[in-house]
């Protein structure tokens, strides 16, 4: 039994969490395939975006058509899509395949995403003349004297040198008239939650070779076609979808700065990068169950239907307000 939160009653959904390249969204689509109430629910940053299906190892059409896929592919890349925009199109979702029966598999590796999700994150709002205010002040040590004065709380969270976090507080507590702490209680509190977390996690090496192999395949797929496609005749792509993994070098390689080679060489270092940042990230949460997989991330399939019969039936109970007797 993986659920820890005795006092939220859980929702019958289930969410796999894991690294890039880690095998996550694949191990979704099998345990899609042996139970078929399943849809599954994308919560990636990046997959949203329209055209970018290659570099961000969007399920293939194939996939898509044989097995419920939400949440991708809803947004064009030259648009910035919040993280409140995210989360009320998860809800949708979420409510939607409740209304037909069925049940939800997330599948996630932005962390910010996944907790916007789990515990329904109250998102402070842009303020994005504020910000701009705020930025043409280059000491970075200002800032956070000045963060400090006006919200210690937020301050003692955040590190004296992190300007983009510092920034961001300031912008909210001038904006809103209310100290950036004031909104929830923070990334830091990990409160019971409905859905049954389970992570996948591979040895280092393994998922740094992973993600290699990956850029390797996407290359043959016509990954630099794909980028190619979307800043054609001038069009730029949206701040946020420009932090997608691999497609700033690939455009530093179309634009003539560096070979192809470098651009992917540049590409797989910066992921591998990333994948230490959410393996960190995930870390974090008492509430994720790990799963520690020696080669292939299929290896936990059994495990994971266990994981989502047993939830699916806890469920059952206690909608019905009977006891467990199994």
């Amino acid at each position: 039994m993986l659920r820890k939160n005795e006092e939220t009653p859980l929702n019958g959904n289930l969410l796999i969490v894991g690294t890039t390249a880690s095998g996550k969204s694949s191990l979704a689509i099998e345990l899609a395939r042996r139970r078929p109430n399943i849809e599954i629910i994308s919560i990636d940053s990046m997959a949203i975006y329209k055209g970018m299906d290659i570099g961000t190892a969007t399920p293939t059409v194939a996939e898509q058509e044989e097995i419920p896929h939400h949440v991708i592919n809803i947004v064009d890349p030259s648009e910035e899509f919040a993280l409140p925009l995210f989360q009320s199109a998860v809800e949708k979702a979420l409510s939607e395949i409740t209304h037909r029966g069925n049940r939800a598999v997330l599948v996630g590796g932005t962390g910010l995403h996944v907790r916007a999700v789990v515990d329904r994150l109250e998102i402070p709002p842009r303020f994005l003349s504020i910000r701009d205010e705020i930025e043409l002040i280059s000491e970075t040590s200002f800032l956070y004297g000045k963060l400090k004065d006006l919200d210690p709380a937020a301050a003692t969270k955040i590190e004296p040198g992190n300007r983009r976090r510092i920034v961001r507080a300031l912008e909210v507590t001038l904006g809103a008239g209310r100290p950036f702490s004031s909104f929830g209680p923070g990334l830091d509190v990990y409160p019971p939650s409905p859905f049954t977390q389970i992570g996948i996690r591979l040895p280092r090496d393994l998922n740094d070779s992973r993600i290699a192999e990956r850029y390797k395949m996407q290359i043959e797929e016509g990954f630099v076609e794909e980028v190619r496609n979307l800043v054609s005749g001038g069009r730029e792509l949206s701040k946020t979808a420009s932090q997608a993994l691999g497609y700033k070098q690939i455009i530093s390689y179309i634009e003539g700065k560096n070979s192809l080679e470098e651009a992917i060489e540049s590409a797989i270092s910066s992921t591998r990068r990333f994948a230490r940042r959410q393996e960190k990230w995930f870390r974090r949460d008492p509430r994720i169950e790990w799963m520690d997989l020696d080669e292939n991330p299929l290896e936990a399939l059994e495990k994971v239907i266990k994981v989502f019969d047993e939830i699916g039936a806890n469920t059952l109970n206690e909608l019905v307000k009977v006891p467990n007797y199994l």
